[in-house]
């Protein structure tokens, strides 16, 4: 009997999975256990083709694979390249020791190619931890794995190659991971957006704290464009970042030639008539939905109102957790989910109630059915609440273009710095203590946001969250305290939408 090392993935975490082979004189046969699912189970079929594809005599004798632990479900067919390893081992066609401390990952073709695989980064995280040296995966996708530090990364285009490797024929030579890039130059430019002054300042604050943004505006305004321009006013992805966000869209299968990392923010726009599932995550197997692939990025909801009720109130506890736990029949798993959500919304059906540009063709009963439709606890966890109005030609065909994005970034990384050196990775994130001590106004500001309480019927969610923006204006100024300004600003963006004709 031999052991080979191989990973299986379970939402985006990697699973170290040992591969036992036994060989046995009896009737030919492959028994494959260990809780397979159907792809697993089909594996069988691939590996004796593969084999008999590389010139290697099969074994005519009972096969026994063993996957362990038992108690993992495996899906997928990454485990085809381990399975074929350890029978070939168990055979006696390999020298022993030469899989000692190596995991095999990848799918096999009937000839014997070597094809990508859905999670191969986790995988070869899983491997590391699980003590081997060297991943030996497909060559197509092992610039991804490479981004796993501390374990040799070798790519093959087939199994005759990986049996070459083995008996010593010729070497196959180890995989690094692509450079990054972190070019700013091909992403929209907030120049483009001619007016919407507050609007960018909005965009501003948002991107400097990484609080939520929710625009209103008629059609046509500018909430899409402002929406896509903030990706470029974030800060560049650190490793850690980077490792992350591409787990989370190899394990969603999203990546491939020429992209094999994320090295730049997402941005995901999904559309109004997106599941719950596809919003979550979810489906067999468990692959991650549009809250964990903005993970470190920007989730868009443009027509936020649209979306079906159950998606928009599963945001409540995501936003606050910036996780999503996954509960399905015998799996659980947990997904991250911190990002910067932008939502956009009409301020009625036709979209032009309170703007003077065109004439609101909506009655009121309508209105008020669909201003409902955004729950007050959902609302109350969103910090900055924008008007988008429509703007005049002049405007519209003015030459003043405003700061680009990579002067704001360079503004909203001066501000992310004063956060780092408190401790917090950003503003919007600051919790208990963190709060009361980094994000006490000063007496003034106090008076004044006790005033807005009193008056407004202020939760104590709103509350903080108003010191966090406000705290978030006061580090763009790099002031040390959190002035009455500071709290005044802040407080008109919590009652924007209050204030605005769109409400």
């Amino acid at each position: 009997m031999t052991q080979v090392m191989s990973a299986a993935l379970v939402g985006i975490e990697g699973h170290p999975v040992e591969v036992e082979v036994r060989i046995s004189a009896q009737l030919p046969r492959i028994d494959i256990v260990g809780l397979p699912e159907t792809s697993v189970r089909e594996s069988a079929a691939r590996v004796r083709a593969a084999i008999a594809a590389s010139g290697v005599r099969f074994p005519q004798s009972r096969v026994t694979v063993n996957l362990a632990p038992a108690s993992l479900p495996k899906s997928g067919a990454a485990l085809d390249l381990a399975i074929a390893i350890g029978i070939l081992n168990a055979s006696g066609a390999l020298e022993p020791g030469v899989t000692e401390r190596v995991a095999f990952l990848g799918e096999l073709a009937l000839d014997g190619r070597l094809r990508p695989v859905r999670g191969l980064l986790s995988m070869a995280l899983a491997a590391k931890q699980a003590g081997c040296s060297t991943v030996i995966a497909p060559h197509d996708s092992a610039p991804q794995a490479a981004l796993a530090q501390g374990i040799q990364v070798i790519g093959a285009p087939s199994l005759q190659s990986v049996l070459e490797h083995l008996h010593g024929v010729t070497s196959l030579p180890a995989v690094e991971s692509a450079p990054r890039t972190n070019n700013r130059q091909t992403l929209p430019c907030l120049s483009d957006v001619r007016g919407q002054a507050q609007a960018k300042r909005g965009l501003l604050i948002a991107a400097a704290g990484g609080h939520g943004i929710l625009l209103t505006g008629p059609p046509g305004a500018g909430k899409t464009m402002l929406a896509q321009r903030l990706p470029g006013l974030l800060p560049p992805l650190s490793d850690q970042e980077v490792l992350e966000a591409t787990q989370i869209h190899a394990a969603a299968g999203l990546l491939g030639e020429p992209e094999q990392a994320i090295d730049r923010r997402p941005f995901r726009a999904p559309h109004h008539s997106a599941s719950a599932a596809g919003m979550l995550g979810g489906g067999q197997p468990l692959r991650p939905g549009e809250v964990s692939l903005a993970h470190t990025g920007v989730l868009f909801l443009d027509e936020f109102p649209e979306f079906d009720r159950r998606v928009r109130e599963s945001l409540r506890p995501v936003l606050e957790q910036r996780f999503i736990a996954l509960a399905r029949v015998g799996r659980r798993c947990r997904l991250p989910a911190d990002f910067l959500l932008v939502c956009a919304t009409n301020p009625c059906p036709c979209g032009w109630f309170g703007f003077p540009q065109q004439d609101c063709r909506c009655d009121q009963r309508s209105i008020e059915r669909y201003r409902q439709r955004l729950s007050g606890p959902l609302l109350d966890r969103i910090d900055l609440h924008l008007t988008v109005p429509a703007q005049s030609w002049s405007e519209i065909n003015s030459g003043a273009k405003g700061r680009s994005s990579q002067q704001q970034a360079q503004i909203v990384q001066r501000a992310r710095k004063l956060q780092l050196n408190r401790g917090q990775a950003c503003n919007a994130r600051i919790q208990g203590q963190a709060l009361d001590q980094h994000g006490v106004p000063g007496s003034e500001a106090l008076r004044l946001l006790g005033r807005a309480v009193d008056q407004f019927g202020l939760s104590a969610r709103a509350a903080q969250r108003v010191l966090r923006v406000a705290r978030t204006i006061a580090d763009l100024q790099e002031d040390e305290t959190i002035s009455a300004p500071a709290i005044a600003e802040a407080l008109t963006y919590r009652f924007e939408r209050t204030r605005s004709p769109a409400v």
